[in-house]
């Protein structure tokens, strides 16, 4: 569904991506994780379109990005921003009908199957219970939701998620996932930078792992997560060890003077 090939983006004289080698397939959940400024939101960019790159190749279901329409694309891709703004305090089944605008021309009218595609996804991200208040007037969990419901409402092959859990309390990051992972069971795919390694071995199929631009390691969790590339990526020391719950990678940054266990905690812990 995503294929990137010989990928590079430069911003003047500063290399944000520097050849860059990614596939995500139908069914996937891939997770980019990495530091801050590493390249992570760039290349999210690169594949819906809001950013050129200066070499290499983007596609998305066997097409290359330049060459579709901004409508075109966006009935294939749909993105969740880590932070979104709105200028107007539009209700919330207005927030979520805006994913049906790639389906209309501007003047065309709200047809049944938008109004479907709509009360599905709030359904979906159980926001309907909230549909009438205004976007603001939601948490900031509770809005975020919103926006993949929208995302959903665009009926995309592909979801593009940027931070989309970075600013939330556990229980909504849970759903947020768990949704995306609903998505992809469905036979489509997903690309989601996220910020916590632990959560990330425990929803994505696979992770990439970005540093400086450049892609250092991808594969299982379970092989991406080591302490040597948790170290080689971040900067710093790290105990990679088995989640007593999940049985994922969970992964602990260190000082340096804290003792390392030799065996993992169990539940009784």
């Amino acid at each position: 569904m995503i294929a990137i090939e010989d990928l590079s983006v430069a911003f003047d004289d500063v290399q944000a991506l520097d050849d860059v080698h990614l596939g995500v397939e139908r069914g996937e959940l891939v997770g980019l994780v990495g530091p801050n400024g590493a390249g992570k939101s760039t290349l999210v960019g690169t594949i819906n379109g809001t950013l050129e790159p200066t070499a290499g190749t983007v596609e998305v279901a066997g097409d290359e990005v330049s060459d579709l329409s901004a409508r075109a694309l966006a009935r294939r891709v749909a993105t969740v921003p880590q932070e979104t703004s709105l200028s107007f305090s539009f209700p919330v089944r207005e927030v979520v009908a805006m994913g049906r605008t790639p389906y209309r021309s501007r003047f065309e009218r709200v047809s049944q199957s938008d109004r479907e595609h709509t009360e599905r996804a709030m359904a979906r991200t159980d926001v309907a219970r909230f549909a009438d208040r205004t976007i603001d007037e939601v948490s900031g969990g509770e809005r975020q939701r919103v926006v993949v419901a929208r995302a959903l409402c665009q009926d995309p092959d592909v979801l593009l998620l940027d931070e989309p859990t970075a600013s939330l309390d556990i229980d909504h990051q849970v759903r947020i996932l768990s949704l995306v992972r609903e998505f992809v069971a469905e036979g489509r795919a997903a690309l989601c930078a996220i910020h916590d390694l632990s959560l990330a071995a425990r929803f994505c199929d696979r992770l990439a792992l970005v540093a400086d631009g450049e892609l250092l390691a991808t594969g299982a969790p379970g092989d991406v997560l080591t302490e040597s590339n948790v170290e080689r990526a971040f900067g710093t020391d790290a105990a990679v060890t088995s989640h007593p719950v999940t049985g994922t990678p969970d992964v602990t940054a260190l000082t340096g003077d804290e003792p390392r266990r030799t065996n993992p905690p169990t539940v009784d812990d």
